[in-house]
């Protein structure tokens, strides 16, 4: 609402298998979801866009942005490096783990690895109503949002989101081509094709007490981004800046749009 309200054409939708998109049994990989929203753009009638997403949203945006530079005229992420910064960051900690500094990204993502299980996470995510959904954002939050006044809310409907049949296989799914597909070749194909330095600026938006990801991480995305990139951290907030701190994550998301946010 606070972009529509600035004056842009504000679009929110759900990724390829959550909420109301379709949730088909393939086309979880980065080249068929930027497609999607490559298709999308063109669907609006739009030539360009400016994107904005967050988490699995913000790294589908870096991969659009390389994959369809002509369809993007500026990137903003939250809580979301570069594809390759965060292969990086994993493969370091996992060829290096006795370096504490090096495996503390694998440490805090051992959840993607444990999404390789099949079915479990699925059975894990969806038990009890959903409680392990609430339990996830608990952990992922900063120490300050669990106690505002429109959290239980918030976590009610994330976990009635997980229940919609089929999100919850499509949403391992995610993981699961993240991780198998380096193990194969198209993982080294999707690497060549996403490393490139944008041309395109793009904000970067961390909060400093993510635990799932790592400032680091985000702030190793440096070497892809474009001309007049901006990093901002915000003390306090953990993965979900936008929900968690919303008045400073718009301030900077529409001074970055109207070009008045410098470094």
């Amino acid at each position: 609402m606070a972009l529509a309200d600035a004056g842009f054409r504000a679009v929110a939708v759900d990724l390829r298998g959550y909420g109301d998109s379709d949730k088909p049994p393939r086309g979880y990989d980065g080249w068929t979801l930027a497609g999607d929203l490559a298709g999308l753009i063109k669907a609006l009638g739009e030539r360009r866009a400016a994107l904005v997403g967050h988490g699995w949203g913000g790294l589908l945006a870096w991969t659009t942005a390389a994959l369809h530079p002509r369809l993007v005229s500026s990137l903003s992420v939250l809580s979301a490096p570069h594809p390759l910064a965060l292969r990086r960051a994993l493969a370091l900690g996992l060829t290096r783990p006795w370096r504490r500094a090096e495996r503390a990204q694998v440490t805090a993502a051992s959840h993607l690895f444990r999404a390789q299980l099949p079915t479990l996470p699925e059975a894990w995510l969806t038990k009890d109503g959903g409680a392990s959904v609430e339990r996830l954002i608990r952990a992922w939050s900063g120490p300050k949002w669990p106690q505002a006044p429109e959290f239980e809310e918030v976590v009610r409907r994330n976990r009635s989101a997980m229940l919609v049949p089929g999100v919850a296989h499509s949403s391992m799914e995610y993981y699961r081509w993240a991780v198998r597909s380096q193990l194969r070749g198209e993982g080294g194909r999707f690497a060549e094709a996403v490393d490139r330095r944008l041309t395109v600026p793009v904000l970067r938006v961390q909060g400093g007490l993510d635990p799932w990801m790592r400032a680091s991480t985000s702030a190793a995305s440096t070497a892809w981004t474009g001309p007049n990139s901006i990093y901002r951290e915000l003390s306090d907030v953990g993965h979900f800046p936008h929900q968690e701190a919303p008045h400073a994550t718009n301030r900077l998301l529409i001074k970055f749009l109207t070009g008045e946010l410098r470094d």
